[in-house]
């Protein structure tokens, strides 16, 4: 399903990337439910509202999943990224 028909947002990519380095890459079509699904559900309960976020899990990549685990430290870069969306830019503090 397409929103507006500019884009399909149950296909984008999903990336993370910390100091540069590639960590989780996926798409949204590999998601337990689809967007309009978690859309659906969520609206039963609540009014979203523009700019709402909707907290969805995350890909395989995460840093405590590394051996030895891989933690954000000081002074690290997070980007993350959605297809045609955009980029969040943080740096940790």
């Amino acid at each position: 399903m397409l929103n507006d028909g500019s884009f399909d947002y149950n296909n984008l990519r999903l990336r993370t990337k910390i100091n540069g380095e590639i960590r989780q890459e996926n798409s949204t079509k590999n998601m337990i439910l689809s967007v309009d699904k978690m859309i659906e559900n969520l609206s039963e309960a609540m009014t979203l509202k523009k700019g709402t976020i909707i907290a969805t899990g995350t890909p395989s990549g995460v840093g405590m999943a590394f051996d030895p685990p891989r933690f954000l430290k000081k002074y690290d870069e997070t980007e993350m990224e959605i297809e045609k969306i955009g980029v969040l830019k943080n740096k940790v503090g």
